[in-house]
C-alpha cells in the first residue's frame, strides 16, 4: 500500500521520506498524479489547511494521504506571518524573499522569539483519520546562517540547540523539527493502518 504525501515540494517530500521509508512505508508525492488539481489553501489555520489538503487529495487520488501545513509565528510581529508563512513576501515569492522580509521587519526588535508549528493530517477517501501538531520554540537570527534546508531554515534558530535548521544535517533536523515532531505523533496511527491492510 502506498502512502501519498500531498505535496509537490521536493524538499518537504525528502524530509518526510527520510523518516517514513526506513520504517517500511512506500511513499509517493503528488508528482505521481500530474493531472490532479492543486488544493487552494484558503483556511484560517494550519490545521484546517492540512485537513483540506489531505481529504481533497485522498478523494482525488483514491489512497491514504498525509498532508501538512506549517506556520511561523514571530512574537514581535504579533504572530506574523503565521499561516501565511509560505507567501509572506507576496504571491509567487521565493524562500529568499520570505527570509529577507522577516529579517527586514525584525531589524528594530530586540524580542526575536518565534516558534514553528506544523499540523499533519491523515485522510482516507472516506474522511479525516487523524490530525497532529508539532511545535518548536526558537528565535529569528540577525542574519542568514547555514546553507542547508529550505523555507525559513537559515533565519530560524532552534532554542534547544542555538543553531538554525540550515546549520544542521538532515539527520539532526529530522530529530527536532516541527514537521518531524508532528510526523512522529501521527506515526502510531499510520502504523496501525498499515498493519491492518
Amino acid at each position: 500500500m502506498k502512502l501519498l504525501i500531498a505535496t509537490r515540494n521536493q524538499h518537504k517530500l525528502k524530509e518526510i521520506s527520510q523518516i517514513l521509508i526506513p520504517k517500511g512505508f512506500e511513499i509517493v508525492g503528488l508528482d505521481a498524479f500530474p493531472n490532479v488539481h492543486e488544493v487552494v489553501e484558503d483556511r484560517d489555520t494550519i490545521e484546517a489547511n492540512a485537513m483540506k489538503k489531505a481529504l481533497e487529495m485522498a478523494q482525488a487520488c483514491g489512497c491514504i494521504t498525509l498532508a501538512d501545513d506549517t506556520g511561523l509565528y514571530i512574537e514581535a510581529l504579533s504572530g506574523a506571518p503565521g499561516v501565511y508563512a509560505a507567501r509572506f513576501a507576496g504571491e509567487g515569492c521565493s524562500y529568499e524573499d520570505n527570509q529577507n522580509k522577516a529579517l527586514q521587519l525584525m531589524k528594530s526588535h530586540n524580542n526575536r522569539r518565534a516558534h514553528f508549528k506544523t499540523a499533519m493530517a491523515l485522510a482516507s477517501p472516506q474522511g479525516i483519520i487523524s490530525v497532529q501538531l508539532g511545535c518548536v520554540e526558537g528565535f529569528i537570527t540577525k542574519e542568514k546562517l547555514g546553507d542547508g534546508g529550505f523555507g525559513y531554515d537559515p533565519v530560524f534558530a532552534v532554542e534547544e540547540y542555538g543553531l538554525t535548521y540550515a546549520q544542521m544535517s538532515d539527520e539532526e533536523k529530522n530529530k527536532c523539527s516541527h514537521r518531524a515532531r508532528a510526523l512522529m505523533s501521527i506515526l502510531p496511527v499510520l502504523e496501525e493502518i498499515w498493519q491492518n491492510q
